[in-house]
C-alpha cells in the first residue's frame, strides 16, 4: 500500500466509525463516546498551546467552565435557543481569553503556567462564591434543553444519538479549524515560538501577538467544549473551572501525543475507555488505571499516537521531529 493510500485509510477509518457508531453501539457507549469527543476538543485546544506553542496552561479549565456557564445562563435568562447559547459562550470565552491572555503571554515557561493557574482559580472562586448568579457549589441546573433546529430538520437533544451527532459536528468543525491553523504559515510561527522565541523576535515577528492569538483560539474552543459538557451533564458546576480539571487535558495530551493534532483525542479515548472498563470490575479503579497509564507513558515516550506516527515515518525514511 502506498503511503498516501495508507494515510487516507488511517483518516477515513476513524471517521467512518464515528459516523456509524450510534447505529450499532448501545446507548451507554454512545454516551461514553459523546463524553470522549467533548473532552477531545478540550484537550486539543490545550494542545494548541502546549504542543504547538510550547505554553503550559493550568487555567484552561477556567475558560472551559466559563463557556458552560455562559451557555447555561443564556438558556435560563435569555431565549431558549441552542444557537444563542453557543453564540453567548463563544463570544464570552473569546473575550475572557483575550483579557486573561493579554496578561499571561507576557511571561514564559513556569511564569506563564503560574499566571494561568492564578486566573483559573480566580474564575473558580467567582463561580463558587457568586451564588446568586452561578448557584454556588450547587451549580446551575434545571434548565430545559432546547431542540436542535437545522434547516430542514428538528430533533430533541434528549435523545442521546441526536446529542451525539451535535457533538460530533461541533468537534469536527473545531478540529478542522485547528488543522487549517497548524498547517498554515501561522502554524509555522507557533512551532518557531516553541523552538526558539528569541530568534523569532530577532527577525521581526511580534511574539506576544502570535501567542495571544493562539491563546484566544484555544480558549474559545475550550469554552465551546465547556458548552457541550454542561449540556451533556445538564449542569454547569464550579468543578468544571478547577485547576484539577485542567490536569485532565494535560494527561490526555501527554498520553496521546503533544504536538500531534489528534493525539489528545486518542489520549481521551484511551483514558475514558480504560476508566469505564476498570470501574466495572473493581472499586479500586484508580490503582489499576494509574498503573496502566504509567506503562503506556513509558512504552510510548511521544504519546501513543505520536510514537506510532514517528515509527511509521521512520519506516518511510522520514523521521518526525
Amino acid at each position: 500500500m502506498k503511503p498516501r493510500a495508507g494515510t487516507l485509510f488511517a483518516a477515513a477509518a476513524p471517521a467512518a466509525f464515528l459516523l456509524a457508531a450510534p447505529f450499532f453501539l448501545s446507548t451507554y457507549w454512545v454516551m461514553i463516546l459523546t463524553e470522549i469527543l467533548t473532552m477531545s476538543l478540550f484537550a486539543m485546544s490545550f494542545n494548541l498551546l502546549f504542543g504547538y506553542t510550547g505554553l503550559l496552561s493550568f487555567g484552561q479549565a477556567g475558560i472551559f467552565g466559563a463557556g458552560g456557564y455562559f451557555a447555561v445562563l443564556s438558556l435560563i435568562h435569555g431565549p431558549s435557543s441552542l444557537w444563542a447559547a453557543f453564540a453567548a459562550a463563544l463570544l464570552g470565552s473569546a473575550f475572557l481569553s483575550m483579557i486573561i491572555g493579554w496578561f499571561c503571554v507576557r511571561r514564559d515557561e513556569i511564569y506563564f503556567a503560574i499566571l494561568t493557574l492564578g486566573f483559573g482559580m480566580m474564575l473558580f472562586t467567582v463561580a463558587h462564591n457568586w451564588r446568586s448568579l452561578t448557584g454556588g457549589s450547587d451549580g446551575l441546573g434545571g434548565f430545559t434543553l432546547p431542540p436542535l433546529d437545522l434547516l430542514f430538520w428538528r430533533g430533541s437533544l434528549a435523545d442521546p444519538r441526536h446529542f451525539y451527532f451535535l457533538v460530533l459536528g461541533v468537534v469536527f468543525l473545531g478540529a478542522l479549524l485547528l488543522y487549517r491553523m497548524v498547517h498554515s504559515p501561522f502554524g509555522l510561527l507557533l512551532r518557531s515560538i516553541r523552538e526558539n522565541t528569541q530568534r523569532l523576535s530577532f527577525v521581526g515577528a511580534d511574539v506576544r501577538a502570535v501567542r495571544l492569538c493562539a491563546f484566544v483560539v484555544a480558549g474559545t474552543l475550550a469554552g465551546l467544549a465547556g458548552v457541550l459538557f454542561a449540556l451533556f451533564n445538564r449542569i454547569a458546576s464550579p468543578e468544571m473551572l478547577h485547576w484539577s480539571f485542567s490536569g485532565k487535558a494535560v494527561l490526555m495530551t501527554i498520553l496521546g501525543g503533544s504536538g500531534v493534532l489528534f493525539g489528545p483525542a486518542v489520549g481521551a479515548a484511551i483514558f475514558y475507555v480504560l476508566e469505564h472498563v476498570i470501574t466495572a470490575h473493581t472499586t479500586n479503579w484508580m490503582v489499576f488505571l494509574g498503573a496502566i497509564l504509567v506503562v503506556l507513558v513509558l512504552a510510548f515516550p511521544r504519546g501513543v499516537l505520536g510514537s506510532l506516527l514517528h515509527l511509521a515515518a521512520r519506516r518511510r525514511g522520514r523521521p518526525r521531529p
